[in-house]
């Protein structure tokens, strides 16, 4: 266990962040999720837009990295340009 005061404010902290950030992944995997189920272009290229804006936020925090929001929205964008 932590011995000092410092040593514990740092343990609550990274926990609530943990937790923040654990979230916010969450969230944005389920968001990917429903935009790939979705067979309509105009409720695609709408959820897009926001799908975008979670993976920008995400790799903003370093929750997850830069190439991989990169990759995720040339999947999805490539993915609803097939939509008819």
């Amino acid at each position: 266990m932590a011995n000092h005061k410092s040593a514990i404010k740092r343990i609550r902290q990274s926990e609530s962040r943990r937790a923040l950030n654990k979230y916010q992944h969450k969230t944005t995997r389920n968001a990917i999720k429903v935009l790939k189920s979705t067979t309509k272009k105009k409720d695609a290229s709408s959820l897009l837009l926001k799908v975008t804006a979670m993976l920008d936020k995400l790799s903003k925090r370093n929750i997850i990295h830069k190439n991989k929001a990169s990759n995720l929205k040339s999947k999805l964008t490539k993915h609803v340009n097939a939509l008819k």
